[in-house]
């Protein structure tokens, strides 16, 4: 079973994520993830040029890192087992830096001072794509690279088409739909995921507020206790069937031991679930 990680902290989730890297690769490069995590931190707290630091509540640095150390869990565990295709070292390289980078979609830029970043959530995932091919170009990444890094980012979509989506071989396929996977599973099995449910439905408000467009995702609640008791429907309905069908089942990488094994993941969010159910039923 997996230990105990502080997910407020970057360098905790960095050891985590360098060792699962470097037991996939004890010849990759000791630098990457260091790197990488700088990076990332710094657009966070506000040290990119041109970029404030994130002000949106619910997706907020740790929540990027809850579903990077989910990654690099469910990519080291398959990486374990052998299943083709296998990821490359550049391939697994390019997963974290979509993950790291795949909710940069809700900074706001210096002279942007009307509301929060949540205001982007309908359009975060083009966003952070293209904020994506920005900085890793300033980094020198290549062209194809900065195209994978953006199809796998484009995979967190709740409305994506993930069969209009160009990936440049199966194991880039197969490395976005882990990440989508984990963004899901890292966010829901979270200690406080039942909490911040409020939190959560006021980024969705402010969404709607700034949009022109009545439909879409962000007008589904009308209330913080909607979003509540809707949310055992969307893990049963919607995520459920999304992690076993459109994701190909990635998430059993994460049974220890697998493939039958428990899954910390969807133990943790079926209690969740199952608090949400009672909370319900009791009318508190």
């Amino acid at each position: 079973m997996f230990s105990a990680v502080a997910t407020k902290d970057p360098v905790a989730v960095e050891e985590q994520v360098q060792a699962a890297y470097l037991g996939m690769f004890p010849g990759g490069d000791r630098l990457f993830v260091p790197k990488s995590f700088r990076w990332v931190v710094e657009c966070f707290t506000g040290h990119y040029k041109g970029y404030q630091a994130i002000d949106a509540r619910y997706h907020d640095l740790e929540h990027t890192l809850q579903g990077t150390l989910c990654l690099a869990r469910l990519l080291a565990n398959r990486d374990r087992e052998g299943v083709l295709p296998r990821l490359t070292q550049r391939e697994f390289e390019l997963g974290i830096l979509a993950i790291l980078l795949h909710d940069t979609g809700y900074l706001k830029r210096t002279e942007d001072t009307e509301g929060t970043g949540a205001k982007y959530t309908a359009t975060h995932v083009l966003r952070s794509a293209e904020f994506a091919a920005t900085i890793l170009r300033q980094h020198q990444l290549s062209a194809a690279e900065i195209q994978a890094v953006q199809s796998m980012i484009l995979c967190t979509g709740v409305n994506t088409a993930l069969d209009k989506l160009s990936f440049q071989s199966e194991a880039h396929r197969i490395a976005g739909l882990a990440l989508a996977t984990a963004d899901l599973l890292g966010q829901m099995a979270a200690d406080d995921y039942v909490d911040k449910l409020p939190v959560l439905y006021g980024e969705f408000a402010e969404a709607s507020a700034f949009s022109s467009e009545r439909g879409g995702f962000v007008n589904l609640f009308s209330s913080p206790e909607d979003l509540i008791n809707k949310t055992p429907g969307f893990w049963r309905d919607f995520v459920g069937p999304k992690l076993g069908g459109d994701f190909l089942g990635l998430y059993a990488f994460l049974n220890e031991p697998y493939p039958s094994g428990p899954n910390f993941y969807i133990n943790r969010i079926e209690k969740h679930m199952e608090r949400l159910m009672a909370r319900k039923q009791s009318g508190l």
